[in-house]
């Protein structure tokens, strides 16, 4: 028995039959213009609210707004909204709250014909998500080949300026890529402030979102679920101008490299972010990385980062859409340029400090601060000032300058990462980082078995409480290491007793 005192009999006698069928030709009409429409249809049928909730996007419809969390909360905790009629629906969970005055029957009938007619809706377009798919794989093939002003003009304008991209990995992708596509709901439609393009391209998701230059989060809050739900690893690269896709999408799988579990979506920018270059003494640092770099060229000094941020060859052909045997060729190539052997772990670890060493101009503010009158009156003069007199020779990567690394703040520094290591895992560490991260040849070279380093490995990384994973954290570590050495490190002073142990100093 209804709250209104009507009996079940009389809500389905004749008159509550022509009742139900009005109600279900009203949502069949709002259904065939969108599912907005539905929802909001169902939502005055029941005289409340009704909103349609996505595990990973929150709120699909929503009538009215308001309504959005509640509604979303009512599909994660059903126990706690019993008043809440709840029915699933295209993967997704429709939520209705009638008003009192409404029939129970009646609220039952609406909720389950919108959560049918939203099943046909998902159904159809399924058959057209296929098509869809393939066009935006294409789409993103082309703004990877530089044709920006195709891909605008077919998208309906000039307003698309930059774009974000993430390029996500993991088992579940085809189903995660099917939820990110519900979720998004993305639309070619012209004149749009943002459009979300993704596909799948060498087994693995490509996202780009192409903005106005302003980006809201939005994808980046529903990937950064997915991620979650799906288990996935993602690289975040952006906001950048449309013209640099290639940049971006080569900066989003370097960054995808330094994503754990614990952390599923890394920004490209926080995979360069480091800890000791703040305490380097600006003057000469840029001075010695702008001599180091001077044979290079900008997109010579791209793939040297995404390959020192990858940490392997295959890697950074695969991030930067190359063969591996090409950019083989073009390290060798640049190895000969800048006359250093790039194998080498301590030059590869200058070398990764030199890239990410500030603009020349960027100076610190005392020095801006002693100079202002001098700067003054070149500028007025209309000369550029003289600055400090540039080596004749381009700086070599196999030492630092005096003084770069040997400062007080930069030995606080490395002490406070890699002191406390007891001697056996200090000599392990440091030559697996010589090694490359290889752990056969390292334990070869240590003597013990390829188990015993990888343990000690683990009780490195605990010890640091970095993710030696990733390959610019292993670059400070070796530097580090190098900083606080007092002997060489050396395999041969292995702490043992007999056979291939170690002994506790």
């Amino acid at each position: 028995m209804s709250s209104t005192g009507t009996t079940d009999h009389e809500a389905t006698g004749p008159r509550g039959a022509r009742h139900e069928r009005d109600a279900a030709d009203r949502l069949l009409r709002a259904a065939t213009r969108s599912g907005a429409h539905l929802i909001a249809e169902a939502a005055s049928l029941v005289q409340g609210w009704a909103v349609l909730a996505d595990p990973i996007a929150g709120a699909v419809y929503s009538t009215p707004a308001a309504a959005a969390a509640d509604g979303v909360h009512a599909a994660a905790a059903p126990r706690e909204h019993p008043h809440c009629t709840q029915r699933p629906a295209a993967g997704a969970v429709l939520v209705l709250a009638a008003a009192p005055t409404v029939p129970p029957g009646h609220a039952c009938h609406v909720a389950t014909t919108t959560a049918a007619l939203l099943e046909v809706r998902g159904q159809r377009a399924a058959e057209l998500r296929g098509e869809q798919m393939r066009l935006h794989t294409t789409l993103i093939r082309l703004l990877l080949a530089g044709h920006t002003a195709a891909v605008t003009e077919t998208l309906g304008g000039n307003r698309l300026t930059h774009v974000t991209v993430y390029r996500l990995s993991g088992v579940d992708l085809p189903t995660a890529h099917e939820v990110l596509w519900r979720a998004v709901r993305p639309s070619l439609a012209p004149y749009a402030d943002a459009v979300t393009l993704m596909g799948r391209r060498d087994g693995e998701l490509v996202v780009a979102e192409l903005h106005r230059g302003g980006d809201d989060g939005r994808i980046l809050r529903l990937v950064s679920r997915l991620s979650e739900r799906h288990h996935l690893l993602a690289g975040m690269a952006g906001p950048l101008p449309l013209a640099e896709m290639p940049t971006a999408h080569s900066d989003a799988a370097a960054a995808r490299h330094s994503a754990t579990p614990d952390r599923r979506v890394v920004p490209s920018d926080s995979v360069g972010a480091s800890r000791l270059t703040p305490l380097l003494p600006t003057a000469p640092y840029t001075r010695w990385a702008e001599s180091v770099l001077r044979p290079l060229s900008p997109a010579h000094q791209h793939l040297l980062l995404v390959w020192l941020r990858t940490g392997s060859k295959p890697r950074a052909a695969a991030a930067l859409g190359l063969s591996a045997g090409t950019v083989r060729a073009r390290i060798r190539d640049l190895s000969r340029l800048l006359g250093a052997d790039l194998e080498d772990a301590t030059v590869r670890a200058h070398l990764l400090l030199a890239l990410r060493a500030p603009a020349p101009g960027d100076d610190s503010d005392s020095d801006s601060d002693s100079d202002s009158d001098s700067n003054s009156n070149r500028s007025r003069s209309g000369s550029s000032p003289p600055g400090p007199p540039r080596p004749p020779f381009p700086a070599r990567l196999e030492s630092l300058p005096d003084g770069l690394l040997d400062t007080e703040a930069v030995r606080t520094w490395a002490v406070g990462l890699v002191g406390g290591l007891e001697p056996h895992l200090r000599i392990a560490l440091a030559c697996w980082l010589r090694h490359h991260a290889r752990t056969a040849p390292a334990a070869a070279e240590l003597h013990v078995h390829r188990t015993t380093l990888a343990g000690w490995l683990t009780q490195c990384a605990e010890h640091l409480a970095r993710n030696l994973a990733d390959a610019t954290v292993r670059a400070e570590i070796h530097l580090a290491l190098k900083a606080t050495r007092n002997g060489p490190d050396d395999p041969a002073a292995l702490p043992r007793r007999g056979g291939r142990t170690y002994r506790r100093l």
